[in-house]
């Protein structure tokens, strides 16, 4: 969730819809996998299958970059994936801090994907004391204290935030204050930025409560799907049923003087 507008992406600068910008790691992500495997090229159907979108938004997507492949060939792998990292801003190193040093903050840490995609771990913070040096994926925690300092020294311009929702906000102020333009959000709590700072949002509940409401409505279906309904007059067993059905409600309404259901005595 992006919130306040973005100061500076040449991607939407030129025209890039927003929607195409989101699908473009995902197009890289499955072009990268195809040149570790020494794949050439690939069709856009190939490629769209890959991504889970569509041949024509593909074709539609990559026509925003200029790239429109060769008739009976395809796409050039590598090219693409130049191209598309290019675009990104993947050809630089881009150097990250990351707040707050809990599970999750050191599970990112130690996430080998960023440097692979143009991101550098430029340092750990936390606010407990007691994690100060401490080596987290090899990087020894920093002290909150440091927090400007680093911002500065470091060039930082993009910060992760895995801290309790509590602390987020002031969090976020205090990177947006020290000169961090974009930031990717783990605590679950929405932040309030001036323009010129993006922010993404990333909550593991709400998906997990998507797919919840999505496996209550599949299990809902087949609660429905095996309830079998007989038809009407289908044969004498229904009948019957009925008959004996229709016997106990009008037992049921035949009520006493103090409006008591009278027993149904036998016969």
């Amino acid at each position: 969730m992006a919130t306040g507008r973005s100061h500076r992406p040449a991607t939407r600068s030129r025209g890039i819809p927003e929607a195409t910008v989101a699908r473009l790691p995902l197009y890289l992500r499955a072009l990268t996998a195809l040149s570790e495997r020494s794949v050439p090229t690939v069709s856009s159907e190939e490629l769209a299958a890959a991504a889970g979108v569509n041949s024509a938004k593909l074709r539609k997507d990559f026509s925003y970059l200029g790239s429109y492949g060769t008739r009976g060939v395809g796409y050039d792998v590598e090219y693409l994936v130049y191209q598309i990292s290019r675009e990104l801003g993947l050809t630089q190193d881009w150097p990250v801090v990351i707040v707050g040093i809990g599970n999750l903050g050191a599970a990112l840490a130690n996430y080998g994907g960023f440097a692979s995609r143009g991101f550098r771990v430029a340092a750990l913070i936390d606010a407990d004391p007691a994690m100060a040096g401490k080596p987290v994926a090899g990087i020894p925690v920093q002290h909150t204290d440091q927090l400007e300092g680093i911002i500065q020294g470091e060039g930082v311009s993009i910060g992760v935030i895995a801290t309790p929702a509590g602390a987020a906000q002031q969090v976020c102020d205090r990177l947006v204050a020290a000169g961090v333009t974009s930031i990717l959000n783990f605590a679950p709590t929405v932040l309030t930025v001036p323009d010129g700072v993006d922010v993404r949002k990333v909550d593991l509940s709400i998906e997990l409560q998507i797919l919840a409401f999505h496996e209550q409505r599949k299990a809902g279906e087949v609660a429905a799907a095996g309830a079998v309904v007989p038809p009407v007059g289908s044969g004498p067993e229904p009948v019957a049923a009925r008959r004996a059905s229709a016997a106990g409600q009008d037992a049921a309404t035949d009520q006493g003087p103090d409006g008591d259901v009278p027993a149904v005595m036998p016969t």
